[in-house]
Formats: structure tokens, sequence, C-alpha cells
């Protein structure tokens, strides 16, 4: 019945693309069958009430068809633009010089991960690096993520071969594979591209980046990670920061706490980018999990570690008053 439906989707929308000749209307056909009110949207939201077998089928099919819709639609906005930008009446003088071409800039991206990078290795840290694509043991099985949690589901992680094989929802697991390969005391960052089924808007995105960290020694507590928190946030976004902790639950760490820092646009007011809340969620963490070290064969009894997450972008749009993050990726930011 659900195949059914999808098929129809992808009839109703093949009919409708073809005979679309203006940017309009390709936009209206890409609220329609993309926005968060479409039908296909609506399937994708309730796979978690399927069976395993149907899930893994109609998932399939689905994603399959929302990255087709996606694709298509982009390719046929990119050709209208580009016709329509092109004047045909305009006479070149090809006896004018030649414009002068721009020499290049960094991307912000890159110039808040390398700065970030020299900051926590002036603490002793190093730069580690992990695959994006992952299995299910590293990214949440050895994190003491439990069979039920949400973020196994398809609702958050894309799946590539289901249900082993997937592209990696958090940089923790390059964790995982240092506390297994690496000798202790450990100090790691850890900045990569993530991925997660997200609906895109000045916030979040499909593809992300994150910037984890880990320390695992003797006699290491929850006040260092303090410390380094505040310090790092002091040294990268200026000693005028205003940040504030919070005490959050994550599998991986017990204790949890999160950090925020107060919206640099509004000066804790509110305003659309921090969603009215006056402050912005940069990082999580606490005090790695038993259980964790365990899965690695490292005696909890004897040592102990903490370990965070940044939200790397959001860190970037508050560095460089970037208002929406879907410019750093769409090639409008400058």
């Amino acid at each position: 019945m659900i195949e059914e439906k999808l098929n129809k989707i992808k009839q109703d929308y093949d009919s409708e693309i073809l005979v679309a000749n203006e940017i309009k209307q390709v936009e209206e056909i890409r609220i329609k069958y993309l926005g968060k009110k479409a039908e296909l949207m609506d399937v994708l939201a309730n796979l978690r009430f399927l069976e395993p077998e149907e899930r893994k089928t109609v998932g399939r099919m689905a994603n399959e068809l929302r990255l087709n819709i996606e694709r298509q639609i982009n390719e046929k906005l990119l050709e209208m633009k580009n016709k329509f930008s092109t004047n045909t009446n305009v006479k070149i003088d090809v006896t004018l010089p030649g414009t002068k071409q721009k020499i290049g800039i960094l991307h912000p991206y890159t110039l808040a991960m390398r700065e970030m990078n020299e900051i926590f290795k002036q603490m002793g840290f190093s730069v580690y690096a992990g695959p994006e694509i992952e299995t299910d043991e590293y990214v949440f099985e050895k994190l003491n993520l439990p069979k039920d949690h949400p973020a196994r589901s398809l609702q958050d992680t894309l799946i590539i071969e289901d249900p082993e094989i997937i592209l990696r929802s958090h940089t923790s697991s390059v964790e995982i594979r240092a506390m297994e390969n690496e000798k202790l005391p450990l100090r790691i960052v850890v900045p990569g591209r993530t991925y997660r089924y997200e609906d895109l808007n000045q916030t979040n995105h499909f593809a992300f980046f994150q910037y984890e960290g880990l320390a695992v020694g003797e006699g290491i507590t929850i006040a260092d990670l303090k410390g380094t928190f505040e310090s790092f946030a002091k040294s990268f976004y200026g000693p005028d920061t205003v940040i504030r902790f919070r005490a959050k639950y994550y599998p991986q760490v017990e204790p949890g706490c999160g950090l925020d820092i107060q919206c640099k646009f509004c000066k804790g007011a509110g305003c659309p980018v921090c969603k009215k809340r006056g402050w912005i969620e940069a990082s999580g963490g606490g005090m790695v999990h038993p259980n964790a070290l365990r899965a690695v064969g490292i005696d909890p009894k004897k040592y102990s570690g903490f370990a965070w997450g940044i939200g790397f972008d959001r860190v970037v749009m508050q560095k460089y008053g970037i208002n929406d993050i879907r410019k750093a990726f769409d090639g409008t930011l400058y």
C-alpha cells in the first residue's frame, strides 16, 4: 500500500516537473514534494511504525525518491538560472581588456578549524581523524547507546547497508578508534563532517561538521572538562564571551553537561538565529561512561576521561556573523 503511494507520488512529480518552465513553478514543486507537509516527508516520518522488513524496503524506496527529486530540481533550477542570466542581445567588444581574476580566500570553516586546532594544541591535544563511512559498532554500540535509542533509527541516521554500514552521525566513533589504538594518557580533538536526516533551515543541515575532543588518563575529573571548555571559549570568541553550563544526559557520558554561548547577534535578547532563547548550544560533553571505557579494554577503576562534541557549524556562525548555515554550502557566503 505504501509502495503504491510512493509510485503515485513519483508519477505525479514526473508529470509536473516535465512541464515546468519557470523558476517559480519549480520552487512550488519543490515545496509540494519536499516540504515539511509533503506526502513523501510524511512517509519518511512514519517509517518507525512499520515492521522491520517493510521499513527496510519502504525506507530505501522513499529515500531514493527523495534524493532523485532533490537532484532533478537542483539541476533544473541551475539550468533555468543560467538560461535566464544569458542576454543574447549584448554585443561583446573583444578589444576591451580582460577582467582581472580575483584571488581566492580561505573558507570561514577552514579558518575556524585551523584556529581551534591551534588553541587545543596549546593545551596538549593532537588532531585525529577517522572514516566517515562507519559501522553500527563504532557509532553506537561501543558508545553505550541502547538498541532502542532514537539516534539508531532511520529518522536520524543515514544507512548505507542496513543495518550495519552507515554514515557517521557524530565523530565520537573516531574517539572509540583512538582509545582502541593509542596508548594512554590520551588527548585528541576530532574535526570532521557528519551526516543526519535533517530538514534544512537556518541552523540545521543534513551534512554538517562536528569538533569533538577526548582526554583519558588517571585522575581526570569534570573540573578539567569545564576548565577546557572555558579556556577554549575565551580564546576563540574573546575574553568578554558569556557562557553557561547545564546538566544534560548523553548515553556516552556520565555525568553529562552542555555548554551554551550567549547569542552574538542579539546579546541574549532572543532572535531567529538562537530561536528566541538568547543562547546557542555550542557543545555537549561529560565524563566518559565506564561502559564506553570497558568496550575498548580500558579499566574504569584506574582511568577516567572527559569528552565533548562541539556543533562546529554554529561555532562558525557565531564567530563570523553568519545567520544561515545554508550560506556556508551554497556558494553565496561572499
